[in-house]
């Protein structure tokens, strides 16, 4: 059965991967931003410290933090699988 399957395309790997790695960064960037941010502007409202929007600044300051820890961890393990990649292709070659 392998001989009929067609040759696999090794470029096609890292463009897979490239754009799972693309959507997964972008939510992970978008969402906690977007939910700190919509948690700051509700509490600012219910409980105002003056007329800065000082739990809106917290929560995105909050928001950045965590997704900077976020992003390491996956920008290593997304690493590992890119370098899992080149080692299945270099011993293709060989």
């Amino acid at each position: 059965m392998a001989q009929n399957q067609p040759p696999k395309n090794n470029t096609r790997e890292y463009y897979v991967l490239g754009l799972k790695i693309l959507g997964d960064f972008g939510i992970t960037i978008a969402v906690p931003v977007v939910v700190f941010a919509m948690i700051g502007q509700y509490l600012d409202r219910h409980h105002p410290l003056g007329n800065w929007p000082w739990y809106t600044i917290i929560g995105f300051l909050l928001a950045a933090a965590l997704t900077a820890r976020i992003i390491y961890k996956k920008a290593k393990h997304y690493g590992k699988i890119y370098e899992n990649i080149d080692k299945e292709n270099i011993d293709k070659k060989d």
